[in-house]
C-alpha cells in the first residue's frame, strides 16, 4: 500500500513523495515521483533515476531541475532512496560510502547485510509497484543515474534490456571492480570472491554482450570531476562498448565537476534522449 507523504503542484503536473512497506528490503522505503499532466489521459513512459552516494529520494527532484522538461515531454520521473533506512546493521552508518546512503544497487550476500541490503531486487519491486498503481506505460521504461546511481542504471539496464529500453548516466562508477568505492562496497556486501562482483560491474557485463542497446547509450562526464581518475573509469566502459559493438555517446566536458550543477546543465539532453528512444518502442 502506498502512502503519500506530501505532494506539490509542479509544471502542470504533480510532484509526490511516497512511503511503502518493501517486501524485498523488509522495511519501509521512500520514493518520489513526478507525474506529468499527460498522465491524466493515458499511461506515459517513465524514467527511473538512481541517485548517488549520500543522496535520498528527494535529491534529484529538488536539485536537478528536471520537471520542466519532463512535463513538456510527458515523462514520469521515479526516484528511489539509495539504501535501506533503519536496518540497524552494526557499522552501517560508520562511513559515507558504504552502508546507509550507499546501497550500490546490488543484493548483498554477506550474512550481515543480506536481509535488508537488497537494492537491486528492490528497484524491480518498486517498478512492479509503480506499474500497478500509477499511470505508467510498462513497455516504455528507461533508467538513468549519477555516480553510484550511474553504475546502478548501467548494470540494471544491461541485465534487463527487456525491461529498461533506454539507458544513460552522469559520471557513473563505470568499472567498480577496479576502483576504491566499488571494491569497498563489493567486498563488504558480496565478499572476497571477485567472480561474484562481475554481475554488478557495467564494464564486465558489457564485454560479454553484443549491442544490447542499438539506439545507443549516453554518458556525460565532467573533466573537472575530482573523482574521475581514481573512481569512475569511463574509458574502461568505452572500451567494453567497442568490444560489444555497442553505440556509445560519451561526452567529456571541460571544467564540470561531480555535482548537481553539472547534472542541471545536461539533464535536458538526457530526458530528450530517453523520450526519443522510448517513442520508438
Amino acid at each position: 500500500m502506498l502512502e503519500i507523504v506530501n505532494e506539490h503542484a509542479c509544471f502542470g503536473g504533480i510532484q509526490r513523495f511516497y512511503r511503502h512497506q518493501s517486501q524485498e528490503i523488509g522495511l519501509p522505503m521512500r520514493f518520489s515521483v513526478f507525474i506529468p499532466a499527460q498522465a491524466q489521459h493515458s499511461p506515459v513512459p517513465a524514467l527511473f533515476y538512481l541517485a548517488g552516494l549520500t543522496c535520498t529520494e528527494e535529491t534529484f527532484m529538488i536539485k536537478a531541475g528536471a520537471q520542466r522538461v519532463a512535463a513538456e515531454l510527458g515523462l514520469m520521473l521515479i526516484t528511489p532512496d539509495t539504501s535501506p533506512r533503519g536496518a540497524n546493521v552494526d557499522g552501517e552508518s560508520d562511513s559515507w560510502d558504504f552502508g546507509v546512503g550507499a546501497g550500490f544497487y546490488l543484493d548483498a550476500t554477506e550474512a550481515k547485510w543480506a536481509r535488508h541490503y537488497r537494492m537491486y531486487s528492490y528497484i524491480h519491486e518498486l517498478r512492479e509497484l509503480v506499474e500497478k498503481t500509477l499511470p505508467v506505460d510498462a513497455q516504455r521504461l528507461g533508467i538513468f543515474g549519477h555516480s553510484m546511481g550511474g553504475h546502478g542504471a548501467l548494470t540494471m539496464a544491461l541485465k534487463r534490456p527487456d525491461v529498461f529500453r533506454s539507458v544513460s548516466a552522469f559520471a557513473p562508477i563505470a568499472a567498480p571492480s577496479q576502483c576504491p568505492w566499488g571494491q569497498k562496497a563489493f567486498s563488504g556486501y558480496l565478499g572476497q570472491d571477485t567472480t561474484a562482483w562481475a554481475q554488478y560491474d557495467a564494464t564486465l557485463l558489457m564485454a560479454g554482450l553484443k549491442t544490447p542497446f542499438p539506439a545507443g547509450i549516453l554518458i556525460d562526464q565532467g573533466l573537472g570531476d575530482k573523482f574521475l581518475a581514481e573512481q569512475l573509469y569511463p574509458e574502461a566502459f568505452e572500451a567494453a562498448c567497442q568490444t560489444a559493438a555497442q553505440p556509445l555517446t560519451l561526452r567529456r566536458h571541460a571544467d564540470y565537476d561531480h555535482g548537481y550543477y553539472f547534472i542541471q546543465t545536461f539533464v535536458e539532453d538526457h530526458l530528450r534522449f530517453h523520450a526519443k528512444n522510448l517513442a520508438t518502442v
